[in-house]
C-alpha cells in the first residue's frame, strides 16, 4: 500500500532531516521505491545533505504553479527519488505552503513510500505537511526540552486525527545525563521505533553529502536506521550480521580497505 510518512519534530536541530534521508535510504536499501520530499520551505536541507543544493526546478515552483510536480523529481544515484525545495528567499516569498495539500495524489503516483521532511516546530508551515500524512514519525533527542516539544507535536497530531507511527530518538550517548528510553516512551505515550547513537560517522556522512546508510553502511547509526526501516516494512534484517567485522576495521586502519 502506498503511503506518505511525514517526519516531524517540535524542536529544530534534533536530526529530523538526517532521519528523513536515512530512513528513505534504508527503505530503498530493502528494495522499496522511495520519494523524499523537502517540505521545509523556510530552511530546506535535503538538497544540501544529498549534494544538490541548487536544482533547476523545485517544490517551490510546483506550489507556485510554475512547474509540473513530475518535472521537479530527481533521482539519486542510489535509486531513491528526491523532490527538493529552493534555497532562494525570492522563491520563498512566492510560495504558499498550504498548496502542498493539492499534490497528495500526485506524490502517491510517483513512489510507493513518500518520506516528507517537514519544517520544525508547530507553525503554519508544518500543518499542511501533517495534513497530507498517512502517518507521522516524531524525531527527538533524549533531553527534556526536545521531549517536551515532541509531546506537543504528538498532541497536535492527535487533534488533527493523524496517527503517530512512533518516535525516533537521535544523538543517544547512553550516559547518566540523558533520559532513559522507557521514560521517554512513558512521557510521550508513543512507541519508540529506534534509538540512533551519537557517532562521528553521522558528521562524516554530512561532509560527504550523502546518507550514512550509503557512506557508512555498517556503522551503528546506519544499522539503526535499517532496523527501523525493516520494522516499518515488516522485512527481516539482522543488524549483527551487517556489522563491520574486526578484519575489516584492521584493514581500514592499515589503509588497505576503503
Amino acid at each position: 500500500m502506498r503511503k506518505i510518512i511525514v517526519i516531524t519534530s517540535g524542536k529544530g536541530g534534533v536530526g529530523k532531516t538526517t532521519t528523513a534521508i536515512n530512513l528513505g535510504a534504508a527503505m530503498n536499501h530493502f528494495g522499496k521505491d522511495v520519494l523524499i520530499i523537502d517540505g521545509n520551505l523556510t530552511t530546506p536541507n535535503v538538497g544540501i545533505h544529498l549534494g544538490s543544493p541548487e536544482v533547476p526546478i523545485t517544490l517551490n515552483q510546483v506550489l507556485s504553479g510554475k512547474a509540473d510536480v513530475f518535472e521537479a523529481i530527481y533521482e539519486h544515484e542510489s535509486g531513491m527519488k528526491v523532490l527538493p525545495s529552493s534555497l532562494s528567499i525570492k522563491e520563498l516569498r512566492r510560495t504558499k505552503p498550504e498548496k502542498i495539500k493539492g499534490f497528495r495524489k500526485d506524490f502517491l503516483k510517483i513512489s510507493e513510500y513518500i518520506i516528507v521532511d517537514s519544517a520544525a516546530g508547530l507553525g503554519s508551515e508544518v500543518l499542511p505537511s501533517i495534513e497530507i500524512a498517512d502517518e507521522l514519525i516524531v524525531v527527538t533527542n533524549p533531553e527534556m526540552p526536545a521531549i517536551t516539544d515532541a509531546l506537543k507535536t504528538i498532541k497536535l497530531a492527535e487533534q488533527m486525527k493523524k496517527p503517530v507511527l512512533g518516535v525516533i530518538v537521535t544523538r543517544v550517548r547512553k550516559n547518566h545525563t540523558e533520559m532513559h528510553p522507557e521514560v521517554v516512551k512513558e512521557m510521550l505515550e508513543a512507541p519508540i521505533l529506534g534509538m540512533i547513537p551519537e557517532d562521528i560517522t553521522v558528521q562524516e556522512s554530512l561532509n560527504m553529502k550523502d546518507a550514512i546508510v550509503h557512506t557508512h553502511p555498517k556503522s551503528k547509526p546506519s544499522r539503526a536506521y535499517k532496523e527501523i526501516a525493516a520494522r516499518i516494512l515488516e522485512v527481516e534484517y539482522d543488524s549483527n550480521k551487517d556489522r563491520e567485522r574486526m578484519i575489516e576495521r584492521v584493514l581500514k586502519k592499515l589503509g588497505l580497505k576503503a
